[in-house]
């Protein structure tokens, strides 16, 4: 199977009453140069190299399976006693999936989820933590919409009062040229109240597919702050085959958004400018070029907030900009690089990395 078996399949069993697997493997190696400097960005001879390494297994029958897939990451060198840097190995998957009578499948264990925009809920396959949830999922195909239910629990037992759990509900609907995602997520820990996130998210495709727009609404309560927001519509327009340009605006409201359990923690840990402050207005503007097998893609952040009114927040502009080689049908190298500037502070990021999936 391909290279994202893993994920795919846990996507689409939220898809389907029938469930299909076969003995198969599946393998991805990721090498990553990190050269973005020193701790403080004043050192630019920094060259810190990582290594992830995923290897996973599928077993099952025409309306059964059963996954498994493990981590193995460690940073290429010595440590400061001289000794190599320990590998850190660690179960990314492990789960079971069945149909139940022909009405709906569930799926039980450790499983990487992504849903919607990915502002709530998304795996952050770029860094090495990779967020994934322990517990059960139920798929049902129905006329209206496909509906994924979803448990997930951190408790060691029910006395275990600090302990965490969360339940999803995401139902998906597609139909011409528009496509519709909701979800709806309820946090709890210990015999605090509940923190709820919901989002909606809804695409349109016009001029028989060169260009598409976007509209993503988040609302969040009960976390770092009683209310949060944000909100997203955007723009994407195929010039032709090869090119394609794109616009956004991202508003985040008076307490901002970070529900903690998304893939968008920042450049370090997931690769992307990740969530933004509160009363922060992004304008980016983009584009993206193929030409055989390079990829190169660009994108401006220009990143306004008119704070309280008496506090100055100076402006703050973010390009992000990638170059990519597809070697042969299983590796692949790029290059990515990102300025972060505000006001006289400026941060920069630079990352190589090699893909290779058998």
């Amino acid at each position: 199977m391909k290279k994202n078996l893993q994920n795919a399949l846990v996507l689409a069993m939220g898809l389907m009453t029938t469930v299909s697997f076969a003995q198969d493997w599946n393998a991805d190696s990721r090498t990553r140069i990190d050269m973005s400097g020193g701790v403080d960005n004043a050192k630019t001879d920094k060259m810190s190299t990582s290594q992830r390494a995923t290897l996973g297994y599928t077993y099952g029958g025409s309306d059964w399976g059963i996954h498994a897939s493990t981590n193995v990451n460690y940073t290429l060198g010595t440590d400061a006693t001289g000794a190599q840097n320990a590998a850190n190995i660690s179960v990314y998957e492990a789960y079971a999936s069945t149909d139940l009578m022909g009405y709906a499948n569930v799926t039980v264990g450790r499983q990487a989820l992504d849903y919607g925009s990915g502002a709530i809920m998304s795996s952050n396959q770029w860094g090495a933590d990779r967020k994934t949830w322990d517990g059960f999922t139920f798929g049902l195909n129905l006329d209206m919409a496909d509906v994924t239910f979803g448990y997930a629990s951190s408790a060691d037992s029910i006395a275990d009062l600090d302990g965490k759990s969360q339940m999803w509900l995401n139902a998906a609907k597609g139909e011409g040229d528009w496509n519709a995602n909701l979800l709806y997520v309820s946090t709890t820990v210990g015999a605090a109240d509940a923190m709820t996130a919901m989002g909606l998210d809804l695409s349109y495709a016009m001029m028989g597919g060169d260009l598409n727009l976007n509209v993503s609404y988040n609302t969040a309560t009960g976390y770092s702050a009683e209310d949060m927001d944000m909100t997203m519509i955007g723009a994407t327009y195929n010039v032709n085959e090869s090119m394609s340009i794109s616009g956004s605006q991202t508003t985040y409201g008076e307490n901002g958004f970070n529900v903690g359990s998304a893939g968008m923690q920042g450049y370090n840990a997931s690769g992307s400018l990740g969530y933004l402050g509160a009363n922060d207005v992004n304008m980016a503007i983009g584009g993206a070029y193929a030409m055989g097998d390079f990829t190169l893609g660009a994108t401006m952040n220009m990143i306004t907030n008119e704070g309280d009114g008496v506090t100055v927040i100076e402006d703050r502009d973010v390009m992000d900009i990638s170059v990519g080689y597809t070697m042969s049908a299983n590796a692949n190298l790029s290059l990515s690089m990102a300025t972060d500037t505000q006001g006289e502070a400026e941060t920069n990021y630079m990352w190589v990395t090699l893909n290779i999936m058998p």
